[in-house]
């Protein structure tokens, strides 16, 4: 299973999320990968930490590979690093991915990463985080995954940019990945006693949009979940917005 967590808008939660899932998907014995291509590394740094500052290999040195045509180049595998916890490997990002991308894009290499995690089959989950743009490797993800997850943070302008997004996605379905499913919008930043929130919710259900039945709260909480680089049920296991990631792989999962 591939699942590629996906938003144009910058803020709305995607590294956190993708980088929680997958700390349970391991933590319940599913050997689990992490693929981190936004050139702002954040979910690289919040599973390994300062060892990100250490990597020989990134995404970056993998795409320059694949531009140089080395035929002796390293395989996928090689480019796998694994993070503290067990179960759980990353392939991590860099920001020279952000120079990378017009040569990619104009070479037209975005099946490259499909051909790539292809290989890597001792895998039983694959969670890809994304860069907030609709660029070269948002579409590489959106071609190689199964599902796509939508993060929302309860605001109006994510509310607005949700229109673009989904034909965004269609986009993909009908050019390039036709077995691309929406697995959902995963609502997040939630506050149960604001006006705000419970409207826009109910905007979007009334529309059709698949919101998900599984709400993820605001809480100071993930800000030391980053700085520790502790997903957070390592951190604090029982706290609510631990058991809120839980249900919401429980939901995706079932």
């Amino acid at each position: 299973m591939r699942r590629v967590v996906f938003n144009q808008k910058g803020g709305v939660g995607k590294s956190t999320i993708a980088c929680n899932l997958a700390a349970i998907s391991a933590a319940r014995g599913r050997r689990t990968l992490l693929v981190d291509l936004d050139p702002q590394a954040n979910a690289s740094r919040y599973l390994l930490g300062k060892a990100l500052d250490t990597q020989e290999k990134t995404l970056a040195h993998f795409f320059d590979d694949i531009l140089g045509y080395r035929i002796f180049g390293a395989r996928p595998v090689e480019y796998v690093v694994a993070t503290p916890f067990p179960n759980l490997s990353v392939l991590p990002s860099d920001p020279r991915l952000e120079e990378l991308q017009v040569k990619l894009e104009s070479r037209y290499k975005m099946y490259k990463l499909r051909e790539a995690l292809d290989t890597l089959k001792d895998f039983d989950e694959v969670f890809i985080d994304t860069p907030p743009a609709l660029n070269f490797f948002t579409r590489s993800a959106l071609i190689c995954a199964d599902t796509c997850l939508i993060p929302f943070d309860c605001d109006d302008f994510s509310r607005r940019a949700l229109v673009t997004l989904m034909d965004s996605v269609r986009e993909i379905q009908a050019d390039h990945n036709r077995a691309l499913r929406v697995e959902g919008i995963v609502v997040n930043q939630y506050q149960a006693r604001a006006n705000l929130p419970l409207r826009l919710v109910d905007e979007l259900r009334a529309e059709g949009l698949p919101v998900l039945d599984a709400f993820l709260s605001a809480s100071i909480k993930i800000r030391e979940s980053h700085t520790q680089a502790l997903p957070m049920i390592h951190l604090d296991p029982r706290h609510k917005l631990s058991r809120e990631f839980e249900a919401l792989y429980d939901l995706l999962t079932a």
